[in-house]
């Protein structure tokens, strides 16, 4: 019989809750986890208070969640479960990350944040970091965030502007709506595009977008 200090110990693993509405991405992220030796899924779920449930009866080691779910989102989600374990390593994962979203989601208690469409690689790689309790964003999610922070400040009139351009409006629309001349509204447009740097408005909806200052749909 061999020695018990050459006996092999099991390996200690890491419990994982992942959170997601979209089943299929669910059971993706899932799998790649579990094909960790050092990581195991003990829970899923599929809306933000179902995470929040989950993190009470399993207390994982790290929870994926995404940022928009049903119900309850994501940045509520972490919040309440931070109240419930100040110390609980929250990992954001979705496929939407304009900087206001990512911002909150940190404020909110998030010790990472990556996009549920990165590679196996780098959702490893974050959530070893998360584990660690050090902070990590994707890449993409880290420029977006610098974007914010350097962004310059819109007047009230230069927002209202901005979010009636995406809704579509003319600006003739626009001036109805402001009770403002076509002129000013021309005056605005061009406001915007200079601190947008941008010189349409197709541009300076996708840029507005991308910073989360307007919303699509």
């Amino acid at each position: 019989m061999l020695p018990s200090d050459s006996i092999d110990s099991p390996v200690s693993k890491s419990t994982v809750l992942v959170a997601d509405d979209h089943g299929l991405l669910r059971t993706g992220v899932a799998n790649i986890i579990n094909l960790e030796p050092d990581l195991h899924v003990v829970a899923e779920a599929e809306n933000g208070r179902q995470a929040v449930e989950a993190f009470e009866r399993h207390r994982p080691d790290v929870t994926l969640l995404d940022l928009r779910m049903p119900v309850m989102e994501g940045v509520e989600a972490v919040r309440q479960i931070r109240e419930r374990d100040p110390n609980a390593r929250v990992i954001v994962l979705t496929t939407y990350d304009t900087d206001h979203d990512i911002a909150r989601a940190l404020k909110a208690g998030a010790s990472a944040h990556t996009r549920t469409a990165t590679s196996a690689y780098d959702l490893l790689h974050c959530r070893h970091d998360g584990l660690a309790g050090k902070t990590y964003l994707a890449p993409a999610a880290a420029a977006k965030l610098a974007e914010g922070v350097t962004r310059v400040q819109l007047t009230p009139r230069e927002m209202a502007t901005l979010r009636l351009m995406a809704d579509g409006k003319a600006n003739k629309e626009i001036a109805s709506e402001l009770s403002i001349s076509e002129r000013t509204v021309k005056t605005h447009l061009g406001h915007l595009f200079e601190k947008l740097g941008v010189t349409s408005r197709t541009e300076a909806i996708k840029v507005a977008t991308r910073r989360g200052l307007v919303r699509l749909g």
